[in-house]
């Protein structure tokens, strides 16, 4: 099927194989470059499931998910990906979120060699207790690494004091103890439910024949068999609304103290997609916190602050966690005036429109470069299992009267605040 991107002048192919994979390719002529991204919907918060082919729920440990990105790249006929790749002068990589495993490369050469290779060693589990164990030393150091960051030991400690019972309330690489338990069972367990064929897709971007890609895809398909699966069922965690822990205090290796406040909000009584929600308040804290908006100015005049304040949204079925961080000599005083910005959440209409165009122009910017339109596509699958073929429609959907109605219903509430202080 071939359908407009509107307003970007750019075409998406798309077709969804018998065994369930989804292909999705918007040709650019006008670039060198071709970048492939092949995902499955399986992340770090998946660690309660149903396997294929049985019918009560499993646990895995945590960090199951990020264990087997690292294990697909070590191959039964002892062929390195990422040496594959290089030697076609490609790079590769691969990362996996709290959703989503993605496995990816982008280049200029022998397209058809890689798109191949990237389907035949993905579609190629190889996991051994020796194997196994080998890897378990590197992804411990690997954590280790992360926690001797204070920006990333603030982060989790954020996440951890937010939730009393969801996976995201630890790191998607799991924890230590954790990690030691993975066995090549759980693996297969997980790769055996997750990367079925239709709980995945591909999305390539680039200087490509779109026929020719797709018809390269399903031939190499057409040669596998995979086991037929419906969706899977996820466990139901339940979380309160409340957040585990208020507020926690660190000593830390730092120069300057951070802080961070995360506000935990109800979504459950909203009627639009969740993912919805966290654009709107998105917009709305932008608005209020972000960089360009009259408290940033405020606090960087004031010397409050060393830079802008920072702000990342997370969200499960139920809440969306808006996470604040900063760093300053005074964060008492900042948390005091950004509580203070927040107890009035009203905006202008001349506000919302400004941040609005901000969005469209983000549209444009990404519609011509093959990295943004990629992740454009694999977020609106991600997301809404869809692709949004008009932008700037969704955009003109969040009106005032949505905001206002949004607005009325926000319970801030429920927050957690985390002092990371010198040592």
């Amino acid at each position: 099927m071939v359908s407009k991107l509107l307003r970007q002048d750019l075409e998406l192919y798309s077709e969804t194989l018998d065994n369930g994979l989804e292909i999705y390719v918007v040709p650019k002529e006008n670039v060198n470059g071709i970048y492939v991204t092949f995902s499955t919907k399986f992340g770090s918060v998946n660690t309660e499931f149903v396997p294929i082919n049985e019918s009560k729920f499993k646990t895995v440990p945590l960090g199951t998910a990020h264990f087997l990105e690292h294990k697909m790249f070590e191959q039964e006929d002892n062929v390195d990906p990422f040496t594959f790749f290089s030697e076609r002068g490609c790079d590769a990589n691969a990362y996996t979120s709290y959703y989503n495993t993605t496995y990816l490369f982008s280049g200029t050469n022998a397209f058809y060699d890689n798109i191949e290779f990237l389907l035949n060693y993905v579609q190629a589990p190889y996991f051994t207790d020796s194997n196994v164990e080998k890897e378990k030393g590197i992804i411990i150091q690997e954590l280790k690494m992360y926690q001797d960051n204070p920006i990333n030991r603030m982060y989790e400690g954020i996440l951890f004091n937010s939730f009393h019972k969801h996976p995201l309330k630890y790191p998607v690489g799991g924890l230590i103890e954790s990690v030691k338990t993975i066995t090549k069972e759980d693996l297969y367990t997980c790769y055996n439910t997750f990367y079925n064929p239709s709980n995945m897709f591909i999305v390539i971007t680039g200087n490509v024949d779109p026929e020719e890609a797709i018809c390269t895809i399903k031939n190499n398909q057409n040669n596998k068999k995979f086991d037929s699966i419906k969706r899977i069922k996820l466990k139901d965690y339940k979380e309160p609304n409340t957040v585990f822990k208020k507020i926690e205090r660190a000593k830390m290796d730092i120069e300057i103290p951070k802080a961070g406040i995360a506000y935990k909000i109800d979504c459950s009584s909203f009627l639009e997609n969740i993912n919805d929600i966290k654009r709107e308040l998105y917009l709305l804290f932008d608005i209020k916190l972000g960089t360009t908006s009259l408290l940033s100015e405020k606090l960087k005049n004031e010397n409050l602050i060393t830079d802008s304040i920072n702000m990342s949204f997370l969200h499960t079925d139920k809440h969306v966690l808006v996470i604040i961080t900063f760093e300053s000599k005074n964060v008492d005083e900042v948390l005091k005036q950004i509580e203070e910005e927040l107890s009035d959440l009203k905006i202008t209409e001349e506000e919302l429109d400004r941040k609005k165009k901000v969005l469209k122009s983000n549209c444009i910017y990404s519609s011509d470069n093959i990295y943004g339109l990629n992740n454009k596509i694999m977020n609106d699958i991600f997301e809404y299992d869809m692709v949004f073929l008009d932008d700037y429609k969704k955009i003109d959907s969040i009106t005032m009267k949505k905001m206002k109605s949004l607005i009325s219903k926000i319970d801030l509430s429920n927050k957690t605040i985390y002092y990371a202080d010198k040592s």
